[in-house]
């Protein structure tokens, strides 16, 4: 039976492909005590698995879109550091795989990252199967593990949660028109600033429902068990769910 996909941190593989890139924390990525924030991190994720994909010639390398990204963050990225970022596949379903990143860097930033990417009909955005190329190209670090591409943040917010309306902005929506991932994770970011929950030694969650793109959005918060809560809710219903946790 298939795991829980992006649900625990694998070990980086002795073998197979992992690709590696690196960057500086810049002025945009951080919040008011230097820390990188998470909706940076999860663009950090973002752009390393599109240079790999892009890089590895896969077919259709830039037909995916993420549905569950976890991390675990031992301790936080800060202006100025320079983090090295190394990424492969760590499991894979008949229409999706799991991404794993391990971030780590030059004053002692360490990230461990783990998503998973559904593989779309570029026209249709449906799910489909896998190329015989990718297991060619990503079979080895996968090693025959099969994940699946279960949700497990889709309950929505119980009665009495705060609630109030998420403004978007221009600068939300990618090239698809939608919210990107990455800003997703702001509404989380808010939510523990609000409730002063801790953002090192932690494990961060969210998952995506459907596509939120303009038009009336509410944002539903908690804090809860040492960490938050927060949920996205369109018209068409939930746009995406975040959790906190002590790890």
């Amino acid at each position: 039976m298939p795991e829980q996909g992006a649900a625990v941190i694998t070990p980086k593989p002795a073998d197979g492909r992992v690709y590696e890139a690196a960057r500086r924390i810049r002025l945009g990525d951080v919040d008011p005590t230097g820390r990188c924030r998470l909706d940076a991190a999860v663009r950090y994720l973002q752009d390393v698995a599109r240079d790999d994909s892009a890089d590895s010639g896969l077919t259709e390398p830039m037909n995916w879109v993420v549905r569950r990204v976890m991390l675990e963050v031992h301790q936080a990225p800060v202006f100025q550091e320079w983090i090295r970022l190394a990424t492969w596949c760590s499991g894979h379903g008949a229409r999706w795989a799991e991404r794993r990143t391990e971030v780590k860097g030059d004053h002692g930033a360490h990230v461990e990252a783990t998503t998973v990417w559904i593989f779309v009909d570029g026209a249709t955005g449906a799910p489909k199967p896998l190329h015989a190329d990718f297991f060619a190209i990503y079979g080895a670090t996968a090693a025959g593990r099969r994940v699946s591409a279960r949700q497990r943040l889709k309950a929505g917010p119980p009665d009495h949660v705060e609630a109030e309306p998420w403004p978007l902005r221009f600068t939300d929506l990618d090239l698809l028109g939608h919210v990107n991932n990455a800003a997703q994770w702001s509404p989380l970011e808010e939510a523990v600033s609000r409730v002063g929950a801790p953002t090192e030694g932690i494990r961060a969650e969210l998952e995506h429902g459907v596509g939120i793109e303009r038009g009336a959005v509410t944002f539903h918060w908690r804090g809860i068990d040492g960490g938050v809560d927060s949920w996205l809710y369109t018209e068409a219903g939930l746009g995406s769910a975040g959790r906190i946790r002590p790890l």
